[in-house]
């Protein structure tokens, strides 16, 4: 069965370019809870685990939503999220 494209299921296409590190820091530097983060994200605490550890590809709705979870500046998004 044929599906639509929707822009909130795009991910980065198996491109593992997500800074970890960078992520995990943040998310330590927050205080913040993976259950609190992935329940905002709409996500299982194993689903966001998967995708912190670069298992699992993030949204591009899940990257925005983290960015004001996080407080991220627009570059600090880029360099985690699109990191070379």
């Amino acid at each position: 069965m044929y599906n639509e494209y929707r822009v909130e299921n795009y991910s980065t296409g198996g491109d593992k370019v997500t800074d970890s590190e960078k992520l995990k820091e943040r998310i330590s530097k927050s205080g913040l809870k993976l259950e609190h983060i992935a329940g905002q994200l709409g996500i299982s605490r194993q689903a966001l685990r998967y995708k912190i550890d670069g298992r699992r590809d993030f949204r591009a709705a899940e990257m925005a939503k983290l960015q004001e979870i996080l407080n991220l500046s627009l570059e600090e998004k880029e360099q985690i999220f699109f990191a070379k």
